[in-house]
């Protein structure tokens, strides 16, 4: 078990309702059909855009993102390539529903459906792994094919500069025993990656909403590509393995995972560790003070756990 060292749930510096132009805040409460009266917040993950569940005087509850286009350039196309994915994604898709879009006064603004939901409890705990593995089992199957208009990479594309992390990671660890083999590993990632699923990417705690009806919905679709069905169930268990649950017992009852060729779930691990811990260099961002410890705790588990998988440890 290797404790996370950031406050989850709070990692987020956000913008607040009152920052945005009287312009972008008369459009959604025009957009909603009432006045705002409270905003919260939604600090978890590590972008600066805002992201609040807004409360209208008629008791009405809506989930607003919004970025400048000039000043939050990237995030503001991060969301606008968001809202083209969630308008294409099938009904069955485990994604909130895509209401509207705006572009006003120079901000991009979107909303999502608002539903009554919490994110998993870190540490992670086996019944909320369990139910958010199955709602991956069955989007799999939704995914497979990408939809008609989702247009999205294949992974023999989206990571093509991946294995060259290992390349920095040489000069800045060179202390990690047995770096070249994982670096060979890394190599390998088409092999292992290859597929038609649409693949999510980045699920992790603050990207799902476990809702009160039962659900497991999944945030954030800005990274998708086109690869494997098992992928992003092996990207959810980072967090669970560094939390101390027996992910290795998860992967061989796991309908997607268990049927996976060992060496490609290495493969994976390697390229992941590869990026994690080389982003982790990189400078910390003004915006997002805690992103860089969080890419540094990632990499150092999926090492731990590639390591051990290999019998390096």
């Amino acid at each position: 078990m290797q404790p996370s060292p950031i406050p989850h749930g709070r990692t987020a510096r956000r913008l607040e309702w009152g920052h945005l132009p009287p312009a972008v805040r008369a459009e959604v409460e025009r957009r909603c059909g009432a006045p705002v009266t409270a905003a919260t917040s939604q600090n978890s993950g590590f972008t600066p855009g805002f992201a609040s569940v807004l409360e209208c005087d008629d008791g009405s509850h809506h989930f607003v993102k919004a970025a400048s286009t000039k000043a939050q350039r990237m995030f503001a196309d991060a969301y606008r390539e968001e809202a083209r994915k969630l308008a294409v994604l099938p009904p069955a898709a485990p994604a909130p529903r895509l209401l509207w879009t705006a572009e006003v006064d120079g901000w991009f603004v979107l909303s999502t459906e608002y539903v009554e939901a919490h994110a998993p409890r870190r540490p992670w705990r086996e019944g909320e792994l369990r139910l958010c593995l199955d709602t991956l089992t069955a989007a799999a199957g939704v995914l497979t094919p990408p939809p008609p208009g989702l247009e999205l990479p294949p992974a023999s594309e989206e990571f093509t500069s991946w294995p060259a992390f290992w390349d920095h990671l040489r000069a800045s660890r060179p202390d990690l025993l047995h770096l070249e083999e994982a670096a060979g590993l890394a190599t390998r990632y088409v092999e292992a990656m290859a597929g038609e699923t649409v693949v999510h990417t980045d699920v992790r705690d603050d990207n799902i909403l476990l809702t009160s009806d039962g659900r497991a919905l999944l945030c954030d679709w800005n990274w998708p590509f086109a690869g494997a069905a098992w992928l992003d169930s092996l990207f959810l268990l980072i967090g669970p393995r560094g939390d101390g649950l027996d992910v290795e017992q998860v992967i061989g009852t796991h309908r997607l995972l268990s049927v996976v060729p060992r060496e490609q779930i290495d493969i994976v691990l390697a390229l992941i560790t590869g990026y994690f811990l080389k982003s982790a260099d990189d400078p910390v961002p003004p915006t997002s003070p805690f992103i860089r410890d969080a890419q540094r705790w990632q990499g150092e588990v999926c090492w731990e756990w590639l390591s051990e998988r290999r019998g390096w440890a």
